[in-house]
């Protein structure tokens, strides 16, 4: 019983000291910011487009001619969101 006993504590300080040691997992994507470079916004969701869209309409005069040329270039989707983060990143 006392090997047991000894190779159950050995197990739950084994287990302890692995488990304190790793990390948890990342679930949730930050939102992007807008100084930050436009690096994949083909793969951001609409929480982090609808975001980063509020803070670049405060830029009035740009943001409308950077939407007047995508629709000028026939842009849908995420190709008309790339367009335009270069074009107010730029």
């Amino acid at each position: 019983m006392c090997i047991i006993r000894s190779a159950l504590a050995a197990f739950v300080i084994l287990s302890i000291t692995v488990t304190s040691g790793v990390a948890p997992a990342q679930t949730s994507t930050p939102a992007p910011t807008t100084s930050s470079k436009t690096d994949d916004v083909s793969k951001w969701t609409t929480k982090q487009w609808n975001h980063a869209k509020a803070e670049w309409a405060k830029e009035k005069q740009k943001w409308t001619d950077c939407q007047k040329r995508s629709k000028d270039q026939k842009l849908t989707g995420r190709k008309s969101w790339s367009f335009l983060a270069s074009c107010m990143t730029s």
